[in-house]
């Protein structure tokens, strides 16, 4: 039986091969000019595809704020449900280019589910927005602003008690 990541080829020979054939023979000599291939690619060098992908920098040792693959992604809670992308998108554009914005919206009310992310092609961008809206608000409510990507602390061997 065939799966999904599986291909059969069929060696083709004589057209008319299995007119004068019983089916049983027909079927035996079907299958023995089957080849079947498995897994992904098919290239038979076993190491997957290849091609060429974007990657995050993974370099950093310390903690701190990560790039995404794009850019710099900044997380804002605590807005008003009645505000829309174009507040956020005013309030934000001050500090820099917003390269992407999104907000989700509650499929109930239609109104902000209370947050939005907020992209940013530079560092720099990202980090006055956050110095300067930390303290601001969106429609009269106080918002909230930080990394949407942390890189955590590297952790150390942590000593175990002996409970669990």
């Amino acid at each position: 039986m065939a799966g999904i990541g599986d291909e059969l080829q069929l060696q083709a020979e004589d057209e008319g091969e299995f007119e004068d054939t019983s089916a049983s023979d027909a079927l035996a000599s079907l299958k023995s000019r089957v080849t079947r291939k498995k897994g992904r690619g098919f290239g038979g060098s076993g190491d997957g595809f290849q091609g060429q992908f974007d990657s995050v920098d993974h370099t950093q040792d310390s903690s701190g704020p990560m790039r995404s693959v794009e850019g710099w992604i900044v997380f804002v809670s605590n807005i008003h449900e009645e505000a829309q992308e174009d507040d956020i998108h005013d309030k934000f554009s001050e500090f820099g280019e917003i390269k992407n914005m999104h907000a989700n919206l509650d499929r109930r009310t239609g109104f902000l589910k209370g947050y939005a992310l907020v992209e940013y092609e530079t560092y720099r961008e990202a980090q006055n927005a956050i110095d300067s809206m930390s303290s601001g608000e969106i429609l009269g409510k106080r918002v909230v602003v930080d990394w949407a990507f942390v890189k955590p602390k590297p952790v150390g061997r942590a000593r175990r008690s002996g409970r669990r």
